[in-house]
């Protein structure tokens, strides 16, 4: 083997090591300040991907290599990290490697029970858990003095939190009802003329049937509208939601004949007028739904059952039968 030969071998892997250090040492500057949020349950294979679309780092496999030599790949801990705008990934990692995020996320999901938000925040790594022991009502009153209601249920905004890490789980609880108390003024601010609510509060109960009865964008405001038209004549609101929220642990997935005959304060079908209560977390969509329902005559409304999450709308029990035969015991 000559000597040029055995120099190129010797060059280069040394050539590589330096390469590899450089993109992993040397600090890359990114102009601003940078946060990366790592996701419950995520590893450095998503983390890395989104530092490398953002344009963060200069090596996303070297990144990778350097975190699996640490053995910190699969051990991040979820949160916020605040990065400075120089940085290098030897530094990311070493930051990630502490699992101390500056900051934890936590995500309310629209359409979620108040007793379901309250697990959420209680599984949370990372913050104190100084409402964990309390009653809800105990836990309302820390929130506000003076909330709409002493029942929590639909009081708080669904939508993604940050608080500081090490803080209290209290600060969650006061910003989602904060937010709730701006996106309800503004619904009933922006509301339409005579519709059949006397306060806010009747209002925020009306956007959670609509949350409960549909997530299909183009269906909303109808489903305000059945229900807007049934108050006004009258009519119960016959809507199977608040049946299985008034059913409590009792419901185990299906509702059956009996059920819609036991009277409860929640069921539409032996009671006339809205529930006492909201029956879940609404979302800003079904508060302006509930807000501005559609210009309709519409009474009834049935699921297609056409994995489309749309509904069919009827202005007769007729009109309602045949949907019914045609969506639900699929006959002509």
């Amino acid at each position: 083997m000559s000597a040029k030969v055995k120099f190129f071998l010797l060059f280069l892997p040394l050539t590589a090591i330096g390469v590899a250090a450089t993109l992993l040492f040397y600090p890359k500057n990114n102009g601003l300040p940078y946060r990366i949020v790592v996701e419950k349950g995520q590893g450095i294979s998503a983390v890395s991907r989104k530092l490398a679309d953002d344009k963060k780092v200069y090596s996303r496999p070297v990144l990778m290599a350097a975190a699996y030599f640490l053995g910190v790949h699969d051990k991040l801990t979820n949160g916020s990290y605040r990065l400075p705008a120089r940085v290098s990934a030897w530094e990311i990692l070493q930051k990630l490697q502490k699992n101390s995020p500056d900051s934890v996320r936590v995500q309310i999901v629209e359409g979620m029970r108040f007793s379901q938000m309250r697990r959420v925040v209680n599984q949370m790594d990372n913050i104190r858990h100084d409402t964990k022991n309390m009653t809800d009502e105990e836990l309302l009153h820390k929130v506000t003095p003076n909330p709409l209601s002493d029942n929590p249920e639909g009081l708080f905004f669904p939508d993604s939190y940050e608080i500081a890490a090490g803080s209290s789980d209290l600060q969650i609880f006061k910003a989602s009802y904060k937010a709730m108390e701006r996106e309800l003024k503004e619904a009933w601010d922006d509301r339409d003329a005579a519709l059949p609510y006397n306060m806010p509060y009747e209002l925020l109960i009306m956007a959670s049937l609509i949350e409960k009865e549909t997530a299909h964008e183009d269906d909303r405001r109808d489903v305000a509208a059945v229900f807007r038209n049934r108050l006004e004549k009258n009519m119960r609101l016959q809507t199977d939601p608040t049946v299985i929220y008034g059913m409590g642990s009792a419901y185990t997935g299906r509702i059956r004949k009996a059920d819609l005959q036991r009277d409860t304060p929640y069921n539409t079908y032996t009671r006339h007028g809205l529930p006492p209560t909201p029956i879940a977390l609404p979302s800003k969509a079904a508060l302006e739904a509930a807000a501005s329902p559609a210009k309709s005559d519409y009474l009834y409304f049935v699921s297609r059952m056409d994995n489309t999450g749309k509904s069919q709308f009827s202005r007769t029990l007729d009109e309602h039968n045949q949907a019914v035969r045609q969506y639900i015991l699929k006959k002509k």
